[in-house]
């Protein structure tokens, strides 16, 4: 071999600093932490969630109350915010829901290859972010 064969970097004392910024994470890698976040997210914001769905069901006024959340806000949170809270979480249900299924798929069809999971981590990307910008489109009255 010449003295040009690739070698690989070793890294031994890691300078988060440094080194990190500039480490390129693949789409499953980011599937993946997204996957934990998401779940995160859901489960702490599983409050809401049930304040938001009783609110919804229980009565005319509720639904009401729960409208108005949405239009002028609750106390001093203003109702643009309660909209961005609802598309994080709107975000969060889609993207665990369809990373959970990929995780499903790779389970019964034994699909672990590296060609697989960067495609199926790119497509959980797309399907997840452009169905929320869809959903957020409505949720904010675009259409």
């Amino acid at each position: 071999m010449t003295e040009l064969a690739r070698k690989r970097p070793e890294f031994r004392n890691i300078n988060a600093l440094k080194d990190l910024p500039t480490y390129r994470l693949p789409a499953a890698g980011w599937v993946s932490i997204l996957h934990r976040v998401s779940g995160l997210l859901m489960f702490i914001l599983m409050p809401l969630i049930i304040w938001l769905f009783d609110n919804s069901i229980t009565s005319e006024i509720s639904f009401a109350k729960f409208s108005a959340a949405f239009n002028v806000g609750i106390g001093f949170v203003p109702g643009w915010f309660m909209k961005l809270v609802a598309l994080a979480l709107i975000w969060g249900y889609l993207h665990h829901f369809i990373a959970g299924l990929r995780h499903l798929y790779m389970d019964v069809c034994h699909a672990v290859t590296k060609e697989f999971g960067k495609s199926s981590a790119i497509v959980t990307l797309v399907l997840s972010l452009s169905l929320t910008a869809a959903l957020g489109a409505k949720l904010f009255g675009l259409y």
